[in-house]
């Protein structure tokens, strides 16, 4: 008997509910969840999950950590809400203190928000504020890569490459200019990885160039990427090119880090591992755990001294710098420091990084793993050299992440459309808090999930 079928509680059929009010993306229910710990959560049934997604990238110092709470009941027990035009608070005055502390360069100047979108959302708008108080007003333009994924917000979706996302709003988007991702891996050429990783970042030059320079605000990026790329990794040599192209036709650049912030691909932001210094950065998910909505903007006083010197930043959220999220997000902060979480996640991910390419040798449908920390990623493709995708009418990441589901186990799965192809994907990105043995546990499921996808869809198994 395989680990992942010996686990204690296999998923059953859910017995009838009553009919939900709520609505969410599709018709799907799932269990009524009881009580979470660690990378686990169970259902009011008993049976165990392992979280290996950290819900949607964002629990990653784990579920149930008793110190993020007894500081939130601290600070419940003081005051939950004070407006920040009426009151400053001293939870959101510390964490942008210590946040500031972890930006590269100058970037000094932290904005408050509830979430990823709202952090891509308030970047946009401080980086057109910003062109316009320095007297250029005609950069509007926000260069993004396709495939790419920023936020689900209307602003946010006009710098997102993901057509499954974007082409029903489509007459409600103003539509931005876009460059292929650096999906370097992919490309059967005679070219170095460092040459391909300065041909995709010529790219962006070549797009200035015929958009205008003097009409480009801002290029948006993730360092490693996220949901649309799984933890695609761009060669070395693309960063320090972009920053060269950003520079020389002064254009921001925006670093996107809502899911590769806070620890979760073995340093504190994605871009340090090639010390980035980008002109803006967005952060969500990681840094507030899952303990409480929370998102942050950090800027420097090059960009914000202007915008305000005009007359404010005309933007706002009701709860920036709430002082409950921010309370949880010092504590989680403290928490990533003491369990050494960048550590750990490097180590780990390391270990799962292998795990994952051991299970594609054997599953050769499973192909282009990648990615830093813990935030692992593949394809499911029909041709592993090719990367010829599998057929849509298969259904595979959903049917992975359903497999996976029904024998103990959260992945992360899409199928991403665009360039004239539609893609598979998976993520791996359990908490940073992650062992050994765990990792092992999320192999073991992966595998039988594997193996039953590949005899439900006739895929090819290496025995």
């Amino acid at each position: 008997m395989s680990q992942a079928a010996s686990l204690p509680f296999a998923y059953a059929a859910e017995p009838e509910r009553p009919a939900s009010h709520l609505f969410y993306v599709t018709r799907l229910r799932r269990p009524l969840v009881d009580r979470a710990e660690g990378i686990y959560l169970w259902d009011q049934r008993g049976r165990r999950m392992i979280d290996g997604s950290s819900g949607a990238m964002v629990v990653n110092v784990g579920h149930g950590n008793r110190n993020v709470l007894d500081a939130m009941k601290r600070q419940m027990d003081r005051v939950t809400f004070a407006y920040r035009l009426h009151f400053e608070n001293e939870a959101a005055e510390e964490l942008a203190r210590r946040l500031a502390a972890k930006m590269p360069g100058d970037l000094d100047r932290i904005f408050f928000v509830s979430g990823g979108s709202e952090a891509v959302e308030s970047a946009i708008k401080l980086a057109r504020q910003w062109a316009v108080a320095t007297s250029q007003p005609k950069r509007w333009k926000v260069i993004t890569r396709f495939p790419s994924y920023h936020g689900g917000t209307i602003g946010a979706l006009a710098v997102t490459g993901d057509l499954a996302l974007t082409e029903s709003f489509a007459p409600q988007i103003r539509d931005m200019p876009s460059i292929p991702a650096p999906a370097a891996y992919r490309d059967r050429d005679n070219l170095s990885m460092e040459q391909r990783g300065l041909r995709y970042a010529d790219m962006l030059e070549e797009k200035i160039l015929s958009e205008g320079p003097e009409n480009v605000l801002a290029f948006i990026m993730e360092p490693i990427g996220g949901a649309a790329t799984a933890a695609l990794v761009p060669p070395d040599s693309y960063f320090p090119r972009i920053r060269e192209i950003c520079d020389k036709y002064g254009i921001l650049l925006i670093h996107d880090e809502v899911m590769t912030g806070a620890a979760r691909t073995g340093r504190y932001l994605g871009g340090d591992h090639w010390s980035c210094r980008p002109d803006i950065i967005t952060l969500s998910k990681g840094i507030g755990s899952g303990y409480a909505p929370l998102g942050a903007m950090a800027a420097s006083r090059r960009l914000v001294k202007p915008v305000l010197d005009m007359g404010g930043f005309q933007h706002g959220y009701t709860y920036a710098g709430n002082p409950l999220s921010c309370a949880a997000g010092l504590a989680v902060l403290d928490e990533m420091e003491r369990l050494d979480c960048a550590g750990n996640a490097a180590a780990m991910g390391e270990l799962l990084r292998q795990e994952l390419l051991g299970l594609s040798r054997r599953f050769p449908f499973v192909a282009g793993v990648r990615g830093k920390g813990l935030l692992i990623g593949a394809d499911l493709v029909a041709d592993p050299e090719s990367f010829a995708p599998l057929p849509k009418s298969l259904n595979a990441n959903q049917r992975l992440l359903d497999l996976a589901y029904e024998r103990g186990m959260i992945i992360y799965s899409r199928r991403i459309r665009g360039g004239g192809a539609e893609l598979d994907n998976i993520i791996l990105a359990p908490p940073l808090i992650i062992d050994a043995a765990q990792v092992g546990e999320i192999s073991a499921i992966l595998g039988d999930a594997l193996e039953a996808l590949a005899a439900e869809l006739d895929l090819p198994v290496n025995r």
